[in-house]
């Protein structure tokens, strides 16, 4: 096989690989905001069982991508595209954790009625979903586009959790007993605006695959 066929064979390798972490990132964003919403402790198990499997594809996209470094004569946009994925997957990495962090919260406000109706934070949760997918998307597809997308629709992400957190602010200050509840809600809150940073850092890499301008270089 020649080196180049071994390249585009490794490289199939982590496509396909980040598709499946993708998969399962989404499943523990879904059942982590589940145990918030259906009160169901019982998912924050799954959570941290997919939150392993999470792991263990950024062990082996790595793995992939140092073997395909370690081939002669790569050139410049392979290093581009091997670059971005091993920066990928550490962004997709941290959101599997923040996913289990929020099951972790979730198991602890008991049988207590929440202090504010639930609303934004589904809304968010389904949102960063959409934006990590499209970030493995673009990168798939090198689509420019979508992958600049993902700044715009982060700002509705933003916006929700300004919203959010000035009302348990505001439900704080009108009963000290709220403190409780409405802190952690607040570190949910926080945790999924945090993974919607993590997709828009995964579109900035996917920009610098297809453009080869770094990131940090990028015009908002």
């Amino acid at each position: 096989m020649s080196i180049r066929a071994s390249y585009e064979k490794e490289l199939r390798s982590v496509t396909d690989n980040l598709v499946l972490m993708c998969r399962y990132i989404e499943t523990a964003i879904e059942k982590s905001i589940g145990v918030l919403v259906e009160r169901d402790a019982s998912l924050a198990d799954d959570v941290y069982e997919v939150d392993k499997l999470i792991d263990k594809m950024d062990r082996d996209i790595e793995q992939s991508c140092l073997r395909i470094l370690m081939m002669e004569n790569p050139v410049a946009s392979d290093f581009r595209e091997i670059t971005a994925a091993l920066k990928m997957i550490t962004d997709l990495e941290r959101i599997g954790d923040q996913a289990w962090d929020i099951a972790d919260i979730a198991t602890q406000f008991g049988d207590d009625e929440y202090i504010k109706k639930l609303e934004h934070i589904p809304q968010m949760g389904v949102i960063v979903i959409q934006m990590v997918k499209d970030g493995v998307q673009a990168y798939i597809n090198r689509d420019l586009e979508l992958a600049r997308s993902l700044d715009k629709t982060d700002d509705k992400v933003d916006s929700m959790f300004s919203i959010v957190m000035d009302e348990l602010i505001a439900l704080i200050k009108e009963n000290p007993d709220n403190v409780e509840q409405g802190v952690m809600l607040m570190m949910i809150n926080k945790y999924l605006e945090r993974i919607g940073d993590h997709a828009v850092n995964i579109g900035d890499w996917v920009e610098y695959a297809i453009t080869g301008r770094h990131p940090k270089k990028i015009e908002k």
